[in-house]
């Protein structure tokens, strides 16, 4: 891929609720803030030319960025957003109201793209790196522990990509 056609696009890398303060209640403040925020980064690289977002439709914050990505689109039907799948049978040990909320933005998904068949111990790895290999943006959502988002953000540095992190915490938001 080409600096042509990483321009114009966006990746995201963030925490699942397992990691956020306010676990699985998105009617916290800082949850809500933080939705704001996602949405606030996704209209900045917007406004400097980005038209295609990338999002590993993980639970948690990739969920957050995908609707953001989507309310954008309600507002420029050029915008466009890939589901970026680890593997076919990502959402398959969710609970049903996770499953759900899956199914509804993969099918609202412009582009998928599934990187392994079935699950391998790489495979989010691979998915991390096809998106900040396909975008010059990543959105990052990050407490600051090891794990894929910090590797994410490690390996969009080395790669000389565009880093627009979001912090999270009771003190940041």
């Amino acid at each position: 891929m080409n600096n042509n056609d990483i321009k114009h696009a966006c990746a995201f890398t963030g925490h699942r609720e397992a990691k956020l303060p306010w676990r699985e209640n998105e009617e916290d403040s800082r949850c809500i803030r933080l939705k704001r925020y996602i949405f606030d980064a996704v209209e900045a690289v917007y406004i400097d030319g980005v038209r295609h977002y990338l999002c590993g439709m993980a639970t948690g914050c990739d969920f957050y960025f995908c609707e953001a990505v989507m309310a954008l689109r309600e507002e420029h039907p050029e915008v466009t957003i890939e589901a970026a799948i680890p593997c076919e049978d990502q959402s398959a040990h969710w609970s049903e109201a996770q499953r759900r909320r899956y199914d509804r933005l993969v099918t609202e998904c412009d582009f998928h793209t599934v990187i392994s068949r079935s699950y391998t111990a790489d495979c989010m790895m691979r998915r991390n790196r096809y998106m900040v290999d396909a975008a010059e943006y990543l959105i990052a959502v990050y407490n600051g522990l090891p794990g894929g988002t910090q590797a994410t953000i490690l390996y969009a540095m080395r790669s000389g990509r565009k880093i627009i992190q979001l912090p999270i915490g009771e003190k940041e938001l």
